[in-house]
């Protein structure tokens, strides 16, 4: 049976290869595990950083990674769905859900009034997935796409 849990500074090493995994199994540039499990291991002791892990038994199977920022459009955070993975062999068995599901009423305890997340537009299944859960990229009262853009900082 998959549990489903906050995840602490403890489980950085973990937190790290599943990231790891994550970026590789989509071929995109990331950095070596042990650079990922000291940001991890220093980003899980502040109060706006929340991680959830799920785990079959003892093997880590998924885990997101939210953030939270002060928004003056509400009293509380906003919350930001940076990260949301699920090993490929199990997709589809409802451990995505549970792990979106932690993860907001996480944000939710903190006063979060909304999560954003960034998905690529030819990302489908990822898009479906999100949609599934009642997020949207079209606000209320309006008829077109919200979207993100990325830009230098310096």
């Amino acid at each position: 049976m998959t549990e489903v849990r906050r995840a602490g500074a403890g489980d950085a090493a973990v937190l790290a290869r599943l990231l790891w995994d994550f970026n590789t199994e989509f071929e995109t540039e990331v950095d070596d595990v042990d650079v990922l499990e000291a940001r991890f291991a220093r980003i899980l002791e502040l109060p706006a950083v929340l991680a959830v892990l799920a785990e079959d038994g003892p093997d880590p199977v998924g885990f997101a990674l939210v953030t939270l920022r002060p928004a003056i459009w509400f009293d509380g955070p906003v919350s930001q769905l940076d990260e949301l993975y699920v090993v490929p062999a199990l997709r589809d068995r409802g451990i995505g859900t549970r792990v979106l599901d932690l993860c907001t009423a996480l944000a939710r305890e903190q006063g979060s009034p909304e999560m954003h997340i960034n998905v690529d537009e030819v990302d489908v299944d990822t898009r479906r997935f999100y949609e599934r859960h009642g997020w949207v990229n079209v606000e209320d009262g309006t008829d077109y796409r919200m979207l993100c853009y990325v830009g230098p900082t310096g």
